[in-house]
């Protein structure tokens, strides 16, 4: 969800049936009090868990692995060259070394005595293999946008991996903790082809844990690696199950069916909390809500002052309270505060929400956009998205738009992320969107011209100079200050309408513990960390 580049997308908006890029107590909170730093450690390990999600995968292929179901079974199966860790943080994994010996020259020494589940011995060919992957036009990797200024990746020694940049790119390595930096055997994916990820044509990778049986449909389980080079994963065995109602959810966890679960929907913490069988963690996230303008160029949308009066008469707090429950803060800003939590120096004051229903009609009136009509698309797979669409119908009718909400298919909401023909007729739809990398820029930059992101088309020279600007930057802090100017302006224009900022929200029943709190499930081997709580 990267994603697509990060790490968001679209069927996470089935999540927040559930929200995502993560989302404890950590330092400026982005939304719900009490968050935690983690969760207790494990007395003991555990013969198995299961975990519940809201979806299937549709595919465990890194390369199109974009959503939250594919990158919760994903992280523990198979590794990346970084690490993003439990406190968001980067730190070596396959790559015990990297190393930018110019701003255009990244070197990876890649990590010796590392077996993939086959036994096979990692080395730099694999991981050639796997990065080249997404510059593949016939694969059609969902991550194409962190590779874009890629000039070349090759082997320059058996355990070194050499990637040749256009220009400058200061993010690319902190993408490299992400789906985009995962490394799978080159023989297999040769061997495998179409068929690598799927049910049929499994795995093979260097993680904690390898794929077991996969139950189309129903089931997907992991079975504990002997041959795993870092710590030992705590429990014999995971099986993730699949339960798209929210309430079924729910009830899974407090009968027990279920050991746990991310991306709790809010309607379901006060009845958690009260049933006994857990507790619920809100944990650090980089994700936010928003509202997506599908066209910059046509249609009242086009117009910036309109953008502008729809966010004055959007209620905010009611929203909150309606839908997205006490982990939740409303902003104007469309990036998460979580982004910006190892360069706090560096985070600009945020602005101050406020409704002003008055100042949108004049900015309606000044337009002279009385009675125009929008479309909002919204999704009955995720109980958040029809209160939200309603709520900008109401604040859109109240300002004298005409507003319509259009309930489509959920595969048909997932692929106005990919497919500009799927948003034609649509003018607005809401997302959670979530980080793969804990930098503001990340969710910034999608607003370059001709960003596979920028869905709505938003164009402008200056932005796009100042994006290339703060991506050549490698002081993460100057580059955080650059990134703040960014901000300003995509607060200002609204390419995306931004909501509320989310923290992460996950169960756990009173049997096992040791999961970490924050949206680093996606990517880092959460799984291998839970055993026993007594």
């Amino acid at each position: 969800m990267s994603g697509l580049r990060g790490t968001a997308l679209a069927v996470l908006t089935l999540a927040m049936a559930a929200a995502a890029c993560g989302g404890g107590g950590t330092a400026a909170p982005a939304a719900g009090k009490n968050l935690s730093s983690g969760t207790p450690r494990p007395k003991g390990d555990i013969d198995a868990f299961t975990w519940v999600s809201y979806a299937e995968p549709p595919t465990l292929d890194y390369v199109h692995a974009f959503d939250y179901p594919q990158n919760m079974v994903l992280s523990n199966v198979c590794e990346s060259l970084m690490r993003w860790t439990p406190e968001l943080k980067e730190e070596p994994g396959l790559a015990e070394k990297a190393e930018q010996r110019d701003p255009k020259t990244l070197v990876y020494t890649i990590r010796k005595g590392v077996r993939f589940h086959s036994g096979a011995e990692l080395t730099a060919d694999d991981v050639v293999a796997s990065l080249n992957r997404h510059l593949d036009e016939k694969i059609g990797s969902y991550w194409i946008s962190t590779f874009r200024n890629v000039k070349s990746i090759t082997r320059t020694g058996p355990m070194e991996v050499t990637v040749r940049f256009k220009r400058p790119d200061a993010l690319f390595n902190l993408e490299m903790g992400a789906s985009p930096g995962t490394v799978a055997s080159a023989a297999s994916l040769k061997a495998q082809g179409k068929a690598f990820g799927t049910a049929d044509g499994g795995l093979d990778c260097t993680g904690p844990f390898k794929l077991g049986a996969w139950t189309k449909g129903q089931s997907i389980q992991l079975d504990r690696f002997a041959g795993y080079w870092g710590t030992k994963a705590r429990s014999g065995k995971v099986t993730f199950t699949f339960v798209p109602d929210a309430a079924a959810r729910t009830n899974a966890l407090v009968t027990g069916e279920a050991d746990g679960g991310y991306l709790i929907p809010a309607a379901s913490v006060a009845r958690l909390r009260s049933s006994g069988a857990g507790t619920v963690y809100g944990g650090p996230n980089l994700t936010t809500a928003n509202l997506i303008v599908s066209d910059l160029r046509a249609g009242p949308l086009a117009d910036v002052r309109i953008r502008q009066a729809l966010s004055l008469a959007i209620d905010r707090q009611g929203l909150a309270k309606a839908a997205l429950g006490e982990y939740s803060a409303p902003t104007l800003v469309p990036g998460p505060v979580q982004a910006w939590r190892n360069v706090a120096e560096a985070r600009p004051p945020a602005p101050a929400v406020k409704r002003d229903v008055e100042a949108a009609k004049k900015l309606v009136a000044e337009a002279g956009a009385q009675g125009m009509k929008i479309v909002i698309a919204t999704s009955n797979a995720a109980p958040e998205f029809p209160v939200i669409s309603n709520a900008v119908q109401a604040a859109a009718q109240q300002i004298g738009l005409t507003a319509e909400v259009r309930t489509i298919a959920p595969d048909a909401y997932t692929a106005l992320f990919s497919d500009p023909a799927a948003r034609k007729g649509i003018d607005l739809f809401p997302t959670f969107w979530y980080l793969s990398a804990t930098d503001p820029l990340e969710l910034y930059g999608l607003f370059k011209t001709g960003q596979f992101e920028n869905y709505g088309g938003f164009s402008d020279p200056a932005y796009d100079k100042l994006v290339d600007a703060a991506e050549a930057e490698f002081d993460r802090v100057e580059r955080a200050r650059l990134t703040a100017r960014l901000q300003e302006t995509a607060a200002t224009q609204l390419p995306w309408i931004p909501l509320a900022d989310l923290d992460n929200v996950m169960f756990l029943g009173k049997r096992i513990t040791g999961a970490p709190t924050s949206i680093s499930y996606l990517y880092y081997p959460w799984a291998a960390d839970i055993g026993a709580a007594g």
